[in-house]
């Protein structure tokens, strides 16, 4: 029967044909749904449900998020009625379905640890294969130019409540995103199964946060079962406890190993070995007050570089923050300095020659292009982070701000923030008794008098032997486990997120 859900729109109830469990549709949309009770696959024909198969089930992802959640964005209230787990090459991501109150829907997305809140928009010309996207090209659809940021092979893994399409199980299909010049904002392209002779679905997105939506009906999260939280590390044994709901990588306090959580913490674990051990400055877990909010280090990365042509690589180390009202940021220390940055939505225009790039009205000069790869991390992760890593990056800057390109064979990452001093992060997370470890090439320089006794030049003669020392002991470093200088300096900037850190649904 025909049930009122509101004062616009009605939503139909009837048993479920698996096990007579009652199936709701809130939407006029919705043609699926999963039974909650035996998981059912049903699909509504008029007023006739039809069971064609069963759900798997979905993997306890710990989101704060969970049907029937409700919220409000461009002026209008919505509701979490279904819920998608994709997977990619580089991990998973999930999709909730959301049912707004003039009944059209919607959906909220992961993107770079934050949150993307989509609708479906009409192409407004034929849209190409998705072989036809090349990541890093770009392309203009309804008006608006966009960079293509990735171009994957997805599949289904799981559902849950009611859905206005779903793709098969387990089959694979193309998912390109592109990111807008000058915007923030992502089209998604779905090229999942659709009827002879229509597109691909086309979906809009824009950046939000959880306190914008103004959620209610979230996960209590100091409910959470503690032992849902935990697991024995599948190469020691130890106990792992898994802080963060949004973590897909982890590694073991006890023995160092890199463990894989893309697929949840129920099934088998995989995991990767990690010798020579790099000691953060910062430890992981402190909380630091940084453009007064309050950010606690929550994983570890250290990457080497190396320029085309150049025998030598440098090293740099990043710290991921997190903030539970801003998400993720990335500490990065490089031998030129500290700097903030964070992963940005909209994309930047790459200048023909590529040696600039435009950002908000500001044009950022190219001032690296390297190889990059990783070489150890330690605590949680947002992406499915890997030892050995590999991406080709490309920084720029315009003053303190900074920008950073990072692109794999299947997606492009930008990234924006500014450099800050030493002093800022050690008071920030309270280490001025390290003061000295912290400082970087931004230290104030040695400006010499108009004349010169004595007594400065000896001090000057002291500084050039120190000097001296320093240089001998870099040659000596090992950037696999140390922060080494190159024969360049290097942008405070380096890089940040990783080549699987971003995408609009991941």
């Amino acid at each position: 029967m025909a049930e009122p859900a509101g004062p616009t729109q009605r939503h139909y109830r009837a048993p479920c044909p698996g096990c007579g469990a009652p199936v709701e549709f809130r939407s006029a949309q919705s043609t699926t749904a999963v039974c909650g009770y035996c998981q059912s696959t049903v699909v509504r024909q008029g007023e006739v449900l039809s069971r064609i198969g069963k759900m798997a089930e979905l993997f306890d992802d710990h989101s704060l998020l969970q049907l029937m959640a409700s919220g409000t964005v461009d002026g209008q209230g919505f509701t979490l009625v279904g819920r998608l787990q994709y997977k990619y090459r580089e991990g998973t991501w999930t999709e909730w379905q959301a049912l707004l109150n003039d009944g059209s829907t919607g959906a909220l997305s992961e993107d770079n640890g934050a949150y993307v809140f989509s609708r479906a928009v009409a192409p407004g010309r034929d849209i190409p294969a998705a072989d036809q996207f090349r990541v890093g090209a770009t392309t203009a659809i309804n008006g608006q130019k966009y960079s293509v940021a990735s171009n994957e092979q997805v599949a289904l893994i799981a559902a849950q409540g009611e859905l206005p399409r779903l793709p098969p199980l387990g089959q694979s299909f193309a998912m390109v995103e592109l990111r807008g010049q000058g915007a923030a904002q992502v089209l998604s392209i779905d090229y999942g199964p659709t009827l002879a002779g229509e597109s691909p679905a086309l979906s809009l997105g824009r950046p939000v946060t959880l306190d914008e939506l103004q959620m209610t009906g979230l996960k209590d999260g100091s409910a959470k079962d503690e032992k849902g939280r935990q697991f024995n590390c599948p190469n020691c044994g130890a106990t792992v406890e898994v802080a963060l709901a949004q973590s897909k990588s982890i590694t073991c306090k006890s023995c160092n190993s890199l463990i894989d959580l893309s697929a949840g913490i129920g099934g088998e674990l995989r995991h990767a070995e990690q010798d020579e051990p790099v000691r953060p400055l910062i430890p992981l877990g402190t909380v630091g007050q940084l453009e007064g909010l309050a950010w606690q280090v929550v994983g570890f990365q250290h990457r080497m570089g190396q320029e085309p042509g150049d025998d030598e690589q440098f090293g740099w180390e990043e710290y991921l923050l997190y903030n539970a009202r801003r998400g993720f940021s990335f500490l990065v220390d490089a031998t030129d300095g500290w700097s903030l940055v964070k992963p940005v939505t909209g994309a930047p225009a790459l200048a023909s020659n590529g040696q600039s790039a435009s950002y908000q009205g500001t044009t950022f000069k190219q001032q690296y292009a390297y190889k990059a790869e990783t070489t150890y991390v330690a605590g949680e992760f947002y992406w499915q982070v890997q030892r050995g890593q590999k991406t080709d990056n490309r920084d720029f800057a315009s003053g303190k701000q900074l920008l950073s390109m990072e692109q794999s064979r299947n997606e492009i990452t930008w990234s924006a923030g500014a450099k800050i001093d030493s002093d800022t992060v050690a008071k920030a997370f309270r280490l001025e008794d390290q003061k000295d470890l912290l400082k970087r090439s931004d230290a104030a320089p040695f400006t010499a008098a108009r004349s010169i006794g004595i007594i400065p030049i000896i001090v000057i003669l002291i500084v050039i032997l120190i000097v001296l020392s320093l240089l001998s002991r870099c040659s000596r470093c090992d950037p696999r486990v140390e922060n080494c200088s190159s024969t360049t300096a290097r942008s405070s900037g380096g890089s940040w997120g990783g080549s699987s850190s971003g995408g609009g649904h991941k």
